[in-house]
């Protein structure tokens, strides 16, 4: 047998014995986890110096230092809040969805059950690892982890505590040791991918060339997005207070997130438009690729109200409009592009977008419903920024991910996302060959039952 196949072995008969437990159990090791990874953060942020240090000497892009840096304001404690809320979340598992009686005393019920064994793959962020753990093991499900080589330190340093973690209070909770292991190398990947009749779904969070590289190498689902090009569309009606407001945060707020704000379309009948694009550019120093006629009116404008200057100058480059609008820029750079109706902005987005998160400005009503359901992403947005797109602030407690694609989950993927549901019937020695359809004469009553009064 092969350590592939092994590990997958492994995983299946954990996630068999993890689905059977109760969500008080799943809980509980969700926080010994927490205090564990507490307890044990100063070795942790050794560990990842380590990996910023490495990174930073190789020449790491920014964006993926960031991504990389678990101590860099209060992610870590984010990290740590995350396992508790999900571990307080209401149980995924065993939910009723809907019941119906067939006959007296045969009733068919949609019960909420895990998917089973996950294979998580994920690049540069460490915290990953604390979120798909609570999130696996809260919803039933085993997960193998692979994090990626920028963050190798550190991820085995976190690693270490979930499966000291785990395996010293396998008595007390039940939760088995193989329900989350970890592993490190891209052979490991590869292997692992050729196991379609033991993992039920992949995630793969990171690069383009990552999640393509995975789809197109294993014949298991794949759950996951390849890019975060998401747009920000300011309506003729448009707040401009609101607006900059809106446009400032979706871009500067954390640029290297996958929600961050890539592309903005501006209606120029906006009132005072240029004075988003100058807030932007002056207060977040982000650089405008703009296109031509978006370039002569601004500069225009700022001349003409004496509010052109070096500072702004240097910022306002010419966008590659065969590059730039479908570009995942990650980083203080955004496009620009002017269109002259709600509708215009709509078929801009569905032609260059990921369909991850896009947002409207606007104070009518009307270009908002129409935007909302005219834009073909997993989350589309009125008044508020790109960056909401998350699981954490969802109130999901954390994410596997965000789906960009339109089976079984999307957006941000949280607990109810990784449980699939099965059909339970309870019956009374009734057989088939009794029932009309079968052999016999007996109908069926269909009748449906209010799953609110119902407990299994």
């Amino acid at each position: 047998m092969s350590a592939s196949e092994q590990i997958a072995k492994d995983a299946r008969v954990a996630g068999n014995i993890l689905k059977t437990l109760s969500n008080e159990s799943r809980s509980a090791i969700l926080y010994k986890i927490h205090d564990a990874l507490r307890d044990n953060a100063a070795q942790i942020e050794a560990a990842n110096k380590i990996d910023l240090d490495l990174a930073q000497s190789s020449g790491l892009s920014s964006s993926l230092v960031k991504r990389l840096d678990l101590f860099k304001g209060d992610k870590f404690d984010t990290m740590l809040q995350g396992i508790k809320d999900v571990a307080d979340l209401e149980d995924p598992v065993g939910k009723i969805q809907m019941a119906r009686e067939l006959d007296e005393g045969l009733t068919l019920y949609q019960v909420t059950a895990p998917i089973g064994v996950l294979l998580v793959i994920f690049e540069s962020r460490p915290e990953v690892i604390a979120n798909i753990t609570a999130l696996c093991i809260k919803s039933g499900n085993a997960g193998i982890l692979k994090g990626g080589k920028e963050s190798v330190n550190t991820f085995r340093e976190m690693s270490r505590v979930v499966n000291d973690t785990i395996s010293s209070n396998v008595e007390a909770t039940g939760v088995p040791v193989g329900a989350v292991q970890l592993i490190e190398t891209r052979q490991d990947v590869n292997d692992l991918l050729s196991q379609d009749d033991l993992i039920d779904l992949v995630v793969p969070r990171g690069s383009n060339a990552l999640v393509k590289n995975i789809k197109n190498n294993t014949k298991i689902p794949v759950l996951g997005h390849a890019d975060g090009i998401c747009s920000v569309y300011v309506d003729e009606f448009a707040d401009l207070e609101k607006a900059k407001r809106i446009i400032l945060d979706a871009k500067t707020n954390y640029p290297a997130g996958c929600n961050a704000m890539e592309t903005i379309l501006i209606n120029p009948k906006c009132n005072q438009w240029w004075e988003i694009l100058e807030n932007l550019s002056r207060q977040g120093e982000v650089t405008l690729h703009v296109t031509e006629d978006v370039k002569t009116a601004y500069i225009s404008k700022l001349k003409e109200l004496n509010m052109f200057d070096d500072a702004v100058s240097s910022r306002i480059v010419d966008v590659n409009e065969s590059e730039d609008f479908d570009k995942e820029f990650l980083s203080l750079d955004c496009a620009v592009k002017f269109v002259n109706s709600t509708l215009e902005a709509i078929q801009h987005i569905n032609l260059h977008s990921s369909r991850h998160t896009d947002s409207i400005v606007t104070e009518n009503k009307a270009n908002a419903e129409v935007f909302m359901k005219g834009v073909d992403s997993s989350g589309v947005y009125w008044n508020a920024s790109t960056r909401f797109a998350d699981g954490f602030r969802y109130g999901f407690g954390t994410e596997v991910g965000i789906s960009t694609s339109k089976i079984h989950a999307r957006g941000p993927v949280g607990l109810d996302g990784l449980v699939i549901y099965q059909y339970q019937i309870r019956g009374n020695g009734q057989v088939a060959s009794d029932y009309l359809g079968a052999g016999g004469n007996k109908a069926f009553i269909h009748k449906d039952l209010d799953v609110k009064n119902i407990t299994l």
